[in-house]
């Protein structure tokens, strides 16, 4: 991701988040600190054709990757672009050297948790009330040694 993607991220990120999407800032924030020999983060886009239609963020911190956040827009879903995302995200949590990789979702997201546990996420607890509004319980999941994922990487159409 660069900059002149956060517009129609923006645009993707609040369709899919109305009520808590981030702002053009936070996506600032994050890339600021996603380039460079001192990079702690790494953001991705997924286009099909000339329209991004996901994206997904992973930060650093010592040995631990932590995902930010992965979004593909609903006329995608089901066709592999959170697979593709969710991919590129442990080969920058191997590229950091992070040995366990942490990420949230929504309690009743099955969806992503199907995706999360394809790759060998565990869940491992729970945050209650994290998703606001709504009082949204997050369930915790844990990936250990990233670089070891189960999943493939192969490509699909």
């Amino acid at each position: 991701m660069r900059w002149w993607d956060i517009d129609p991220v923006l645009e993707l990120e609040k369709a899919l988040f109305p009520e808590d999407a981030w702002s053009r800032g936070m996506f600032w924030s994050e890339l600021a600190h996603s380039r460079g020999p001192t990079a702690t983060k790494r953001y991705v886009v997924a286009e099909a054709g000339d329209r991004i239609v996901g994206y997904g963020g992973l930060a650093a911190s010592a040995d631990v990757g932590d995902i930010q956040t992965i979004a593909v827009a609903r006329d995608q879903w089901g066709t592999g672009v959170g697979a593709l995302i969710l991919t590129e995200l442990l080969r920058a949590a191997t590229a950091f050297e992070c040995a366990e990789v942490m990420l949230e979702c929504r309690i009743d997201n099955i969806r992503a948790q199907k995706l999360y546990e394809r790759f060998g996420f565990e869940p491992i607890g729970f945050r209650r009330g994290y998703y606001q509004p709504g009082n949204v319980d997050a369930l915790v999941m844990r990936l250990q040694d990233p670089s070891t994922s189960v999943q493939g990487t192969e490509t699909h159409g």
